[in-house]
């Protein structure tokens, strides 16, 4: 029977149903705005409606309910879903961990990585909070105000590593693959949350994470102990699972904090991404701070860097596993 009332649902839509939602949205008066990361917004009375280029739809409101049952269902998905999750996604209520990163697109500040644990009570919570993957979320406020939601939840155990910009140059300049930095990464949050098995309830059946890599033994080679006790399922677009979605919004907290740290104490704003803004913003620091503090707030790897410092660019190296722009 489906709940007496929700205020977020999300599901995923084809580019097809998405313009056939569209249509009917401009039909019925919604009122469109624009938001990042989104093919198309829209509101109503009660309702927002955000359709994100990654597939994802999110529906909030007090009017969610209504707008689930009586537009989206019949018009667009052409079946109920509501009330009847656990049957489409039998592993939904599992007890797992979900793992994922923050800062690996940015050329300032670190890579923070961070894992979080939930169980049935959990993922029933955090749906009816909005979580989220945080890709999917423009505003730092309500990023800040979800990682709060997180970690004061009772049930929930999570943790963080945090890479600073120093120590990841120097990891770079050892492993020369951020994919191996990555899995690296991902092998200590499994690692460190298993150390704390004793706060779980009941334990963790599996972990998951988004598959950066080509080949899932980058991640599965880089395993350390106690991880290698739990099941590793790595999918692309894995941000669609509660717990994933949980880590993405610490990792992205943590990352923006430590940046905001960075600026106050080099007195200097440090855009987000890769992007001119962000070349510029490098040779303004070069020239503020010097080449001797470069790798306390940069990763040199990027290409930003050798334009940043007047050096030619390296090859660039044959395409191979999921797309991404280079930096």
């Amino acid at each position: 029977m489906p709940p007496k009332e929700i205020t977020t649902y999300t599901c995923k839509l084809t580019p097809s149903q998405g313009k056939q939602l569209e249509q009917s949205l401009h039909a019925k008066g919604y009122r469109f705005k624009e938001l990042a990361h989104t093919e198309f917004a829209a509101t109503q009375e009660k309702i927002n409606v955000a359709y994100y280029t990654s597939g994802k739809l999110v529906v909030q409101g007090k009017g969610t309910q209504d707008f689930v049952q009586f537009i989206l269902e019949p018009e667009i998905l052409g079946e109920a879903r509501l009330g009847y999750e656990d049957l489409l996604d039998p592993d939904r209520l599992l007890p797992r961990i979900g793992v994922d990163e923050s800062g690996k697109g940015d050329f300032f500040g670190p890579l923070c990585i961070a894992g979080v644990y939930v169980n049935e009570s959990i993922v029933k919570d955090f749906e009816k909070e909005g979580i989220m993957d945080s890709k999917s979320i423009s505003s730092d406020r309500r990023i800040a105000t979800l990682a709060e939601v997180i970690k004061k939840h009772p049930q929930c155990v999570s943790t963080v590593v945090p890479i600073g910009n120093e120590a990841y140059n120097r990891l770079y300049a050892t492993m020369r693959s951020v994919n191996k930095l990555l899995a690296w990464g991902h092998a200590r949050v499994i690692e460190n949350l298993m150390g704390q098995r004793h706060r779980m309830n009941p334990d963790p059946q599996l972990a998951i994470s988004d598959q950066f890599a080509t080949s899932k033994s980058v991640t599965e080679r880089a395993m350390m102990s106690m991880g290698k006790e739990i099941e590793l399922r790595q999918r692309h677009k894995a941000e669609s699972d509660v717990a994933v979605a949980a880590a993405s919004i610490l990792a992205r907290h943590t990352f923006v904090e430590r940046l905001g740290k960075l600026e106050k104490q080099y007195n200097l704003r440090l855009p987000k991404g890769a992007s001119r803004q962000v070349d510029e913003a490098a040779k303004t620091f070069l020239g503020t701070h010097g080449e001797s503090e470069f790798g306390q707030v940069s990763k040199l790897h990027f290409r930003t860097a050798y334009r940043a410092l007047g050096k030619p660019e390296p090859p660039r190296k044959p395409f191979s596993g999921r797309p991404r722009r280079a930096p």
